[in-house]
């Protein structure tokens, strides 16, 4: 399975993004601190920049993303919104989004072992799309673990859930409510940019 594990701090830096949208609070890079003087970027960088930005915050490698393009150009609406909600309804995506994982990178592994089930049955397929009414929860065998008992009780963390999950209160537990919108996507990203990078 192809993972990108550049280090996130410099390539937040190069992409000009805040860690806190990769989960990491408190990342910072100081290498070249006062930066380079760069020159004017051209329209082509510009549209790359944009499309790495959401392949890095994602995780996700070119082919697959290629494909969601591809997806949501054959959508009703804006391709570029299209292809935006369609990476949010991830299942890796939406386990951190729950809480149950403190990044998306976690959120993979975790899911890629197997420790959720979707509406009952277990998934382990990060790319898993969610829809409407699909019930997320933390499988029976892992909710003994050291991990997964941190998530509950007074001491659990809070978490800023969008408004289309619900998380059960003190469980282990979550619904997809809706499908995701273009304004819960929490990073700046000018998605124009892709769509314009694919259609030359």
């Amino acid at each position: 399975m192809a993972r990108n594990m550049q280090p996130i701090a410099k390539r937040c830096k190069a992409l000009n993004l805040s860690p806190a949208a990769m989960g990491y609070a408190n990342k910072n890079t100081n290498r070249n601190p006062k930066g380079q003087m760069r020159r004017k970027q051209s329209e082509y960088a510009l549209q790359l920049t944009e499309k790495q930005k959401v392949k890095f915050v994602y995780g996700i490698m070119e082919k697959q993303f290629r494909g969601y393009y591809e997806k949501a150009a054959r959508m009703p609406g804006k391709t570029g919104e299209n292809l935006l909600t369609l990476i949010e309804r991830r299942l890796d995506n939406v386990v951190y989004r729950m809480g149950f994982a403190k990044t998306r990178r976690e959120a993979r592994q975790l899911t890629t072992h197997g420790h959720f089930t979707v509406n009952g049955q277990r998934v382990d397929i990060p790319s898993y799309l969610v829809k409407t009414g699909d019930v997320i929860e933390v499988r029976e065998k892992s909710r003994g673990s050291v991990k997964f008992k941190a998530l509950l009780g007074e001491d659990a963390p809070v978490v800023n859930l969008p408004k289309w999950l619900v998380r059960e209160k003190n469980t282990l537990r979550g619904t997809v409510v809706a499908m995701p919108m273009r304004d819960d996507i929490d990073f700046p990203v000018e998605e124009h940019l892709i769509v314009e990078l694919y259609s030359k």
